[in-house]
């Protein structure tokens, strides 16, 4: 672990040599979280002594207006050198969260053919695979010799992201295909690439959402994916961390909806209590209006309860009952839905699957419903309306549970707001209704 006082301790006796021998012990992200609690002089300081391709490491870990307000107390041979070193998707977004004017002062400081580069990323907009591309890649004719491609490899490759591929292209840019470095260096080197390309390349349009591709990466077990435009020509890679990054994100989000509220934008300690306050006053307001008509229902039945007072001690058994199973199936659904496990298509599938299910835990809860009822002493009429009524809201809530994330996910709307206080809530008022349905039927109130 960094010792900061130590660090700093260091930082004030300008003991460059200790500094660089102390700092190579540790990993960039943990670099990263130790320098925001530095002082901004000490940041300065500290980024001039450091070698431009560890400065670099350590800025991608630090948000866009860290990056460029360390990069600007820079001299501008310093920081080029480390814009240089950064991955280009890290500096295509810092240039778009910082000042158009401050960017252009950066993107000066790149050679011209990187520059622009990283000027069509910026163009992508935010949540694409566009905008996760990084131009950090090894590329080559498809008519070249493997011999050839070595060379170029030994060349270029220190600047790569990922050197594990080299990808194939051809008079105009187009993507051909995917050759591993491996298979390079196995085969002669005389060998012409066009030789080793075999079947179809897998790749990402680069208008498609950053989710898609990222389960797209996941199901074929890839550690990047090619990002191309619509005429096929390859303008960037994605790698793997960038998209276990988006699928930490979206896990995230899909938790926060979940509990019925809006996703936080920043990290949790980050976040302000007024910011808490809006994200969650939103939900709690439209399900407190929501939660309103169970009381509407209530005075609907009232004379069915004053004739039969035993009624009401079963209310928050079997409203609570139908809030769990419905929270139990719309948790599992969002998370089929969001790894590709379960598609629109399939919503008989899941229906079936689901009633049957909603059948057997609902006969073994309404056979405990019953149960309790007995050891309650209320009248055997008044177990057998608590026993069906427990059978049919687990059904119910079952049934409900399962088309709603599916149609959201149809309509492109996220299921995740399928809350489980949302269907708790849908449920309560709806599973009272069948309760005492039960009640007037049987009891012939």
């Amino acid at each position: 672990m960094i010792q900061i006082d130590h660090l700093k301790q260091l930082l004030n006796h300008q003991d460059t040599e200790s500094i660089t021998e102390y700092i190579e012990t540790f990993r960039p992200f943990d670099l990263a979280e130790c320098i925001e609690q530095l002082k901004s002089r000490e940041q300065y300081e500290l980024f001039n002594i450091l070698d431009p391709a560890m400065s670099a490491e350590i800025l991608e870990y630090l948000e866009p207006v860290i990056q460029y307000r360390i990069l600007d107390h820079l001299d501008e041979a310093m920081t080029s050198k480390i814009l240089n070193n950064m991955s280009s998707d890290v500096v295509a977004d810092m240039m778009l969260a910082i000042h158009r004017y401050q960017a252009e002062k950066l993107l000066i400081l790149l050679p011209e053919g990187y520059s622009q580069k990283v000027r069509t990323l910026m163009t992508f907009p935010e949540q694409t695979a566009g905008s996760l591309a990084t131009v950090d890649y090894i590329a080559a004719r498809n008519a070249w010799t493997l011999e050839r491609t070595l060379r170029h490899i030994r060349n270029i490759g220190h600047k790569a992201e990922i050197t594990s591929y080299v990808y194939v292209i051809g008079n105009k840019g187009e993507l051909l295909g995917v050759v591993s470095l491996k298979n390079i260096i196995l085969n002669d080197p005389q060998t012409l690439l066009s030789e080793l390309i075999t079947g179809d390349v897998v790749s990402v349009p680069a208008s498609m959402e950053q989710e898609e591709a990222a389960e797209l990466l996941s199901r074929y077990d890839l550690v990047a994916l090619p990002v191309v435009d619509q005429q096929d020509r390859l303008i960037g890679v994605i790698t793997v961390d960038d998209l276990i990054d988006v699928i930490h994100e979206e896990a995230t989000e899909d938790i926060q909806k979940l509990g019925g509220s809006q996703p936080l934008d920043e990290p949790y300690f980050k976040s302000s209590v007024f910011r808490l306050y809006r994200k969650r006053i939103i939900w709690l307001l439209i399900l407190f209006v929501a939660e309103a008509y169970t009381g509407t229902v209530l005075r609907h039945y009232e004379d069915t309860l004053s004739e039969v007072i035993a009624l009401a001690f079963f209310i928050p058994l079997l409203i609570g009952t139908g809030g769990n199973t419905g929270t139990q199936t719309v948790s599992t659904l969002v998370r089929a839905l969001a790894v590709g496990e379960v598609h629109f298509k399939d919503i008989f599938k899941v229906i079936r699957k689901e009633v049957i299910t909603g059948l057997m835990t609902g006969a073994t809860i309404s056979l405990i419903a019953f149960g309790r009822a007995y050891i309650l002493g209320v009248h055997w009429d008044v177990g057998l309306v608590v026993a069906l009524a427990a059978m049919t809201i687990v059904l119910w809530a079952s049934f409900v549970a399962a088309i709603l994330p599916l149609i959201l996910h149809k309509l492109k709307a996220d299921p995740a707001v399928v809350s489980s206080p949302f269907i708790t809530t849908l449920v309560d008022g709806t599973g009272l209704v069948i309760y005492f349905t039960f009640a007037k039927l049987i009891l012939h109130l």
